[in-house]
Order: structure tokens, then sequence, then C-alpha cells
């Protein structure tokens, strides 16, 4: 890598933190190209760094006090805790202290977070969350993934028009094809949502190649797949869920260690990946996996060095803004 970001890791966020990030921290310092801030309790956190040999690595510990926590009113929570974890992060993106936050915490803390700190882009009314998850289809963005569980038809249009822009300039996909996910291929499949996003899609510059249905997403057909975040959440759980179920039932026949039950395991295996970038805020924000390992958290830092060196946020508002002027 050759710039160097700083990156502010949320040392808090997730379901073995502090450990899992102080350790990514760690292994994305000794990677290089990154110079990283650990935003948690300075105290724990600081009893995790001497666990590791850090001599010589660019990490500091920024202290915050508090911890935005699954279940808790994502914008209540930050206004009662303006200096937790997550909100110390991106206010250090905010600040131009800090390229990137990443936090492996309460999605909708991040993306409260990330809306309040750093504004949305113009035109767009909700930030959305999405990127590949399933290892059979490793190059296609699925959005959204959780972050709307309603979404209007013109949402689910600008979430087509953030995907594309991703999937050109992280997977260097010339012209994204882009696919509604929906019950049927036929053009008047679905609920009324997909119904009415359809022809917004198909009047848009966008690569738009119809609709597909939940088998296909395997089969290579879109590269951008579009959905509200209530199918996009169920569909990211299923096919985890999937695959540990598949993967128990095979060990006891074939055994834990039987290399046919640990590609089982990675076959959906979202907390082994790097988290993804928040779509639509005028900031990089890394979102991942509540039980993300460290070195998934090293990953989410390598993703981050990646999408400032490519100018994604800049791409995406500009791409945004050419596909909402055109169906306005």
């Amino acid at each position: 890598m050759s710039n160097t970001y700083t990156i502010a890791i949320d040392a808090m966020g997730g379901d073995d933190a502090p450990g899992w990030p102080v350790l990514g921290a760690v292994l994305a310092a000794r990677e290089g190209g990154a110079r990283v801030l650990l935003v948690g309790d300075q105290a724990e956190v600081s009893t995790e760094l001497a666990k590791h040999d850090t001599v010589g690595l660019p990490i500091e510990v920024v202290p915050s006090e508090g911890v935005v926590v699954e279940g808790e009113n994502p914008a209540r929570s930050l206004l009662a805790k303006p200096k937790s974890s997550i909100a110390v992060s991106v206010g250090l993106v905010k600040k131009g202290i800090a390229n990137a936050a990443v936090s492996m915490g309460s999605t909708g803390a991040t993306m409260a977070a990330g809306v309040i700190g750093l504004g949305l882009f113009p035109g767009l009314e909700r930030p959305t969350l999405g990127g590949p998850f399933i290892a059979l289809a490793p190059h296609t963005t699925i959005i959204d993934l959780g972050a709307n569980v309603d979404s209007k038809p013109s949402q689910l249009l600008s979430f087509a028009a953030l995907g594309a822009t991703f999937e050109h300039i992280y997977h260097g996909i010339e012209s994204p094809r882009v696919a509604l996910l929906s019950v049927g291929s036929e053009e008047g499949k679905g609920n009324r949502q997909t119904k009415e996003a359809f022809p917004l899609l198909q009047k848009s510059s966008l690569n738009f190649i119809g609709n597909i249905e939940g088998h296909e997403l395997f089969m290579d057909k879109a590269d951008v797949v579009v959905c509200d975040g209530f199918v996009g959440n169920v569909l990211l759980k299923f096919t985890e869920g999937l695959a540990q179920a598949a993967a128990a039932f095979l060990s006891k026949a074939m055994g834990a260690d039987a290399l046919a039950v640990q590609q089982i395991r990675s076959l959906a295996g979202a907390a082994e990946h790097a988290g993804g970038p928040l779509f639509g805020i005028n900031g990089l924000v890394i979102a991942g996996h509540g039980r993300a390992s460290s070195e998934a958290i090293a990953a989410s830092v390598k993703l981050a060095h990646s999408c400032l060196d490519n100018d994604l946020i800049g791409q995406m508002r500009l791409d945004l803004a050419a596909v909402i002027g055109e169906s306005a």
C-alpha cells in the first residue's frame, strides 16, 4: 500500500470488544499503510494492547466514555452518550484527524453517528449498507443488508446507483449489471414496492437487467442486487445459518476437520470477512459484523485504504447526483 492513512477503530464495538478490535488494529498496523487510532475506554484498551508486541507500531489510544449497544435507540443513545466510542471515532473523521472509521458495534449506532456527524449526500434520504457476503458470489453486492427495513421505490433507485459505483470502483466492473430482487423474473412480478421500483430503474442510465429471483444470486447474473433492508438482512442471516447448520450436519458424518465441512462453513461466514462502507455518508465509515474476528477487522482497515485510494465517497456522490437528476 503506497499511501498511509489514519484509521479510527471503535475498540468497544463488537461481541468480543476490546479484545478482537485491539488485535485487529495490531494486525493492520503490522501490515503497514495505516496509522491506527484505537477509540475506547483507555484502561481497558491499554490492558489489551499490553498483551501484544506493539513496539514501533503506529497505534495510539484515544479515550472515550460509554458504548452504544444493540437494542438501544441509536439517535437517543448518541445524544445521551456524546463521548461514546462510535461517536468519538466518527468525530475524528469529521475533524480530519482520521481518514476513516471502522466499527463492529451496533450498525444502527454506526449509521446514526455517520449521519449526525458527517451528513448525507445531497438528495439522499437515508444511508444504506451493502456489499458481497455470499462466498459463492464474492463479487455481487447485495444492497440493502439491513440499514433500512422499509424503503420507498425512489430509495431503491438511489441504493442501486450507490451499489453500482461500489462495484465499479472496488471490483473494476465497467458497467455493473443491476437487478431487482423479486419473486419472479417478469416485470409485473413482486410486491408494490418492487413493481414501482422497476420502471424507475428501467428509465435510469444504470445497466438495469430486470428482476432476478433468490436462487439466481449464485449464478453470476447480476453485479448489484437491490432489495430493502428487511429482505436483505433476512437473506444475510439465513445464508449464514444455513452454512452453519449444513456444516454441523456433515461434521457428524465426516468429522469436524473434514475439508468439505470447512468449505461449507466458509460459504456464508460474514463474521470472517471485512465489513462494508456505509453508502451515502459524507465520509468513509466501515461497519462490520458484531462477531467479526481480528482478521476481519484488519481486513476492514485494508478495505478502508482501498476506498480512500479510489475516492469511493467522491465518486458515489457524483454518480448518485447524476441518477437523481435523471429521475427529477
